[in-house]
């Protein structure tokens, strides 16, 4: 066991160190990266490939150890990549972001070293072995709240949309993002860097990196069986021009067998010839990818490099696999640098990229947002008929026109949402100029297929601090939400204010009558629903063309959020002013009519075209003598009690709820009835307070029918029934 007086004070917890190292003398005389810059000078000196060896074997070490403190972690994929990791490094490349949440201790390993995580209270290996997997520390995957880290990793097939983002946002900063072989099985990875360079042809500065070894979670990769000539062609065949792979079986004089080997077992001279090939590649690949070219790199070497096991065996720890094993202790012995190697390790790790990343890279400072001046609101008259959509099309426009960065996503089209004069005003990104379809290389709208690819580049933006909006049909967004979910979490944690990510979900199901069930899937909003307890999510329900104006200005305005606002493309009549829909906002719902009678019914509903049967519904209570009060909910979350939600636990706490007053001034009543053409999850904070007898009209199931009130029908949602119910209740 080291001591404080044999190694920097960082090492304390250290549970093996090394007494000599080979070549250590001849090839560590100095720092790589000398004072006062920001990088190795020469990728060809072999010194500088040494001293990325040993960062190397540090990330593995620290890994290691990390992970079987607790028993528990992933350590065998980042393993096969840390070599390219500590060459990104340490040619000064600190902006990276990978698509593998299992890598995760690894990359809490980089800037550990270059001490980031010093800003939590992390400054030694025995903190970073605590801290590992504990509430308030370093989460299993990466999150938003880790100094030095951009973005998460959770699910796989995410991470290129955050490399994206920052490309785009940030012109000449590369951000490499890896990218793992049992992740490439996700087809929307490479389709999502083809629409993307299609769009923005410009922009090439980010630099997927592939870590290709052989192995996913449990068995080999689906890729496994390629040679390196079709997986260069597979690079090549989805757009990218310039394909650098370096594969370790080429310096292997261990006569390993397979055609994935392990660099670490390497003798000495032919190690720091890999070493030196893979500082030469990642060079060459930085330096394309920011001279404009579209670049991958691939680096090809066996999953486990360096640790415990190989394959996916060395995927994850089970538990019993703590330092103490046989296996485990062998691996971290063989790892084990001299105290003066962790001392020169940390100097080129601190003076890369011009300081600790948790100051320099670009998601760790606020971005500035050009300012939007004032929105263009149009107030429609009461009892006028427009079209909610096309209303806030104006203001996405507006704020287009004025933020060059802000971009609209969308995969089922604006037109087709009513939404078409953001295509008017701000066109189509495409290579293609067409004035028939407002499309132009430069536009701002962002169409490609896929909805994973609409949220990822929306939300990636804002996660990066800049504005966005993601369009979508509310029954296809589903396939998008994966990400987004992520990109919200991360908000919720975030270190730093950012844009919240804003949605417009149009075209419900009960305007999709004609084409049935496969475009009628109101269910999403229960994803929505449950997360509006994580405490900064906020899905709202304008009710008419003022009602969206009035959310849209306030989701301008909102900061780590995650906001879906919820609206038909029909014309429908207006029934709010823009001043009732702020206080709707502010207070959660607002009441729409009140008639009186001897009981009195309280309507609580969330929609828009579903209100039009309980119009009908109050009007024959009304022939009955019973009194009725339709309430609209527009924003739910402000129903909530606040313990209900985590809203206190966010960065950018909102602990905004009505009191049990407000609530009963608006839901008061003889009976409640909740209605919905969506899910009744979203009215969950209604009922949980309400001690009225109370009933729900919500979404059954989709069906093909002739409209709107068929489609109700068929699930239940009529006047008839509304008002037989309602007089049942009192």
């Amino acid at each position: 066991m080291p001591s404080s007086t044999t190694a920097p004070a960082f090492c304390q917890g250290m549970t093996h160190l090394a007494e000599t190292l080979p070549g250590f003398e001849t090839y560590a005389k100095a720092p790589a990266i000398a004072a006062g810059q920001t990088a190795i000078a020469d990728p060809s000196d072999p010194a500088a490939a040494y001293q990325t060896l040993l960062a190397a074997d540090a990330l593995r070490y620290l890994t290691l150890q990390i992970t079987s403190a607790k028993a528990s972690g992933h350590p065998g994929g980042f393993a096969s990549s840390a070599d390219a990791i500590a060459a990104l490094v340490m040619l000064g490349y600190k902006n990276i972001c990978t698509e593998v949440g299992h890598h995760a201790p690894g990359y809490y390993s980089n800037v550990f070293l270059d001490k980031s995580l010093e800003d939590m209270g992390i400054n030694t290996v025995q903190d970073l072995c605590d801290r590992f997997r504990e509430t308030h520390g370093l989460l299993g995957h990466l999150s938003g709240q880790i100094p030095g880290l951009l973005a998460p990793a959770g699910p796989l097939g995410q991470g290129q949309h955050f490399a994206m983002s920052g490309a785009k946002l940030n012109p000449g900063t590369l951000f490499p993002v890896t990218i793992g072989d049992g992740g490439l099985g996700e087809p929307y990875i490479t389709s999502s860097f083809g629409h993307f360079n299609t769009s923005y042809p410009e922009v090439t500065n980010f630099l997927p990196v592939l870590v290709w070894n052989g192995f996913s979670q449990e068995h080999h990769s689906m890729v496994s069986t390629k040679t390196n000539e079709e997986m260069v062609a597979y690079w090549e065949g989805n757009g990218f021009k310039k394909i650098i792979l370096l594969d370790a079986k080429d310096y292997d004089d261990a006569n390993q067998e397979g055609a994935y080997v392990d660099s670490t077992r390497f003798g000495t001279e032919a190690r720091l010839k890999f070493g030196q090939a893979m500082l030469t590649a990642v060079d060459e690949a930085a330096k394309s990818a920011l001279g404009g070219t579209l670049t991958v790199l691939i680096v090809k070497q066996l999953k486990g490099a360096g640790v415990h096991k190989r394959g996916a065996q060395s995927h994850n720890l089970y538990p019993g696999d703590t330092v103490e094993k046989d296996y485990i202790a062998n691996a971290l012995e063989s790892l084990a640098l001299t105290p003066d190697a962790w001392e020169l390790v940390r100097e080129n790790y601190s003076r890369a990229g011009g300081g600790k990343a948790s100051d320099v890279a670009v998601t760790e400072s606020t971005r500035a947002l050009p300012d939007l001046g004032s929105l263009p609101l149009n107030e429609f008259a009461i009892g006028d008929k427009q079209i909610a959509t096309t209303a806030m099309g104006e203001l996405v426009g507006h704020v287009g026109k004025a933020d060059p960065d802000f971009v609209v996503t969308n995969a089922d089209g604006n037109a087709a949402s009513g939404i078409n004069n953001i295509n008017v005003a701000l066109n189509i990104v495409h290579p293609t100029v067409d004035e028939t379809y407002f499309q132009r290389p430069g536009g701002q709208v962002y169409e490609p297929l896929s909805e994973d690819a609409c949220a990822g580049l929306a939300a990636g933006q804002a996660l990066f601090g800049a504005r966005s909006l993601w369009c979508s049909y509310e029954s296809f967004a589903i396939n998008g939400l994966p990400i987004w979910q992520t990109v919200t979490q991360a908000m919720a944690e975030l270190r730093r204010p950012t844009p919240a990510t804003v949605c417009l979900f149009t075209a419900g199901a009960l305007e999709q009558g004609r084409n049935g069930w496969t475009h009628q899937r109101p269910e999403i909003e229960n994803y929505f629903a449950g997360m509006m307890r994580n405490g900064n999510i906020f899905p709202l329900f304008p009710i008419d063309a003022n009602g969206i104006q009035a959310c849209y200005e306030w989701a301008l305005g909102q900061r780590n959020k995650g906001i879906t606002i919820t609206a038909s493309k029909s014309p429908l009549p207006i029934r709010t002013t823009l001043a009732q829909t702020r206080q709707a906002i502010d207070e959660g719902a607002i009441v729409l009519q009140e008639t009186a009678g001897d009981k009195v019914v309280t309507f609580a509903v969330v929609g828009d075209m579903v209100l039009n049967p309980v119009y009908e519904a109050a009007a024959a209570l009304a022939e009955k003598g019973i009194g009725s009060k339709i309430v609209a909910v527009v924003n739910p979350r402000r129903l909530y009690r606040p313990t209900d939600v985590a809203a206190e636990a966010c960065s950018e706490a909102d602990t905004g709820f009505i009191d049990d007053a407000k609530f009963a001034e608006l839901f008061g009543g003889d009976a409640l009835l909740g209605v919905t053409g969506g899910t009744s999850a979203m009215l969950e904070p209604v009922m949980l307070r309400s001690t009225a007898p109370r009933d729900m009209f919500a979404w059954k199931r989709g069906e093909t029918a002739a409209g709107a009130a068929a489609v109700m029908g068929l699930n239940g949602i009529t006047a008839e029934a509304m008002a037989d119910r309602a007089a049942a209740l009192v």
